[in-house]
């Protein structure tokens, strides 16, 4: 299976130019060949293949006005087409209803919040025997260590965030075998139903409140974005300002991360089969309540729990959305209709029970996917999980903060004031 380990790394002066360099070159590549196929679409001409993006490349690089290409690794180029060939791809399966759908590709700029370059195995890229990273035509860049690597890495991503970190992050083999043998099988089943005054409320009673961390941050939110409203555009203050509204965003982003982790690992170290409802997110997003969907993060933590069961031999289950789980009785079975936000609790007219609303949602979550029956003697054997796009990282200084790591499967407390991967506590 495969899982993303991200590593903070601090550069010093020059490196961080070569790295900008690298973005940058990578940045024109994209660019022009998404171009020369926007071209061809434009002229009712066939679809640019790679092979022939790449030999243009080449030759790129001997003109005097792509000359500097040639200043950074040849492997970073040619994995921005890659990127271009994967932007295309996924847009296709989306028309042919494959995947959900997304926009065509875009051209990218140099103000893009996130910059990234790629290092194959074939760039000679290496760790040093000081516990640095070697990349080519860069140099040897510090890193900050969490943990050991469980095999060889196949690549490694360079990753500038918006608020100016840099991670480092390895795409890894893990042993399926070990995995298993980590979580043993438990017995115990579990619905969750997702809210907003509770986050999670499970079918054993358990209610986890809802940590509303961007509500928390607020106010010093409010106040680096008003500082920065108040510089002038295109000026260096602006800049700065700007920079420190991003590492507000994300203290909340990871804190937010890590709390989804944490709470993820628990259910599923815990349960052989989880059942969760399938919740029109988007749909909620447009409403009043945006923002506290928003800051709820329900879509990441269904996906959390959906890699982490796959990983470690649990049972997961989604239930449609149209499933009346707040009407049902849970006891007997009598479905009477739907009942205003504001009732939590009701008797059920049919058999008297004093049923609480979440709880009893819960339940019904849980009974809709089967769990009661069959779940738990179920044996789900990990399928192939695709490794975490996400990036988490550490800051050098003494004090201690929560982070999640993608891939980590559990909560890790790690060194530093702000957000990453230091040194870990589990």
């Amino acid at each position: 299976m495969q899982l993303r380990y991200a590593f903070r790394l601090y550069p010093n002066g020059p490196q961080r130019c070569a790295l900008a360099r690298a973005f940058g070159c990578a940045r024109v590549v994209y660019n022009d060949a998404l171009r020369s196929r926007e071209d061809a679409r434009a002229a009712g001409l066939p679809f640019v293949p790679s092979a022939v993006l790449s030999k243009a490349l080449t030759e790129a690089k001997k003109t005097p006005e792509r000359a500097w290409l040639g200043e950074v690794s040849a492997v970073v180029l040619q994995q921005a087409l890659r990127d271009l060939d994967t932007a295309y791809r996924n847009f296709f399966d989306g028309l042919k209803g494959k995947r959900p759908r997304m926009g065509a590709p875009r051209f990218k700029s140099r103000k893009d919040n996130r910059q990234a370059v790629r290092f194959t195995g074939n760039a000679r890229w290496s760790i040093t025997t000081g516990g640095d990273l070697a990349l080519p035509k860069i140099g040897d860049v510090r890193v900050r260590w969490s943990r050991s690597l469980p095999s060889v890495p196949s690549t490694v991503t360079v990753v500038k965030d918006p608020a100016g970190r840099y991670f480092a992050s390895f795409v890894v083999e893990t042993d399926p075998g070990a995995d298993l043998a980590r979580m043993p099988e438990t017995g115990a089943v579990v619905g969750i139903d997702l809210g907003l005054t509770h986050f999670a409320v499970l079918s054993d009673g358990t209610k986890i409140e809802s940590p509303r961390f961007l509500r928390r941050a607020e106010k010093r939110l409010k106040k680096a974005q008003r500082a920065l409203s108040r510089k002038a555009k295109g000026s260096k203050n602006r800049e700065k300002a700007r920079v420190k509204v991003a590492r507000a965003h994300g203290r909340a982003a990871d804190a937010r991360r890590e709390f989804h982790h944490q709470l993820s690992t628990k259910v599923i170290r815990e349960n052989q089969a989880v059942a969760v409802e399938d919740l029109a997110v988007k749909g909620l997003a447009r409403t009043r309540m945006a923002k506290s969907v928003h800051d709820a993060g329900w879509s990441r933590f269904v996906a959390m729990l959906e890699y982490k069961a796959a990983r470690y031999g649990r049972a997961f289950h989604r239930i449609g959305r149209f499933e009346p789980t707040s009407q049902v009785c849970s006891r007997c079975g009598v479905q009477d209709g739907p009942k205003p936000l504001d009732v939590r609790a009701w008797t059920c007219g049919a058999c008297g029970a004093v049923l609480d609303r979440d709880i009893n949602a819960a339940v019904n979550v849980a009974k809709a996917a089967g769990l009661a029956v069959t779940a738990c003697r179920a044996r789900v054997r990990p399928g192939a999980v695709p490794a975490q796009r996400e990036e988490a990282g550490t800051h050098r200084d003494g004090q201690s903060t929560v982070v999640g790591i993608p891939g980590l499967g559990r909560g890790v407390e790690v060194n530093g004031t702000g957000t990453g991967c230091g040194a870990v506590r589990r």
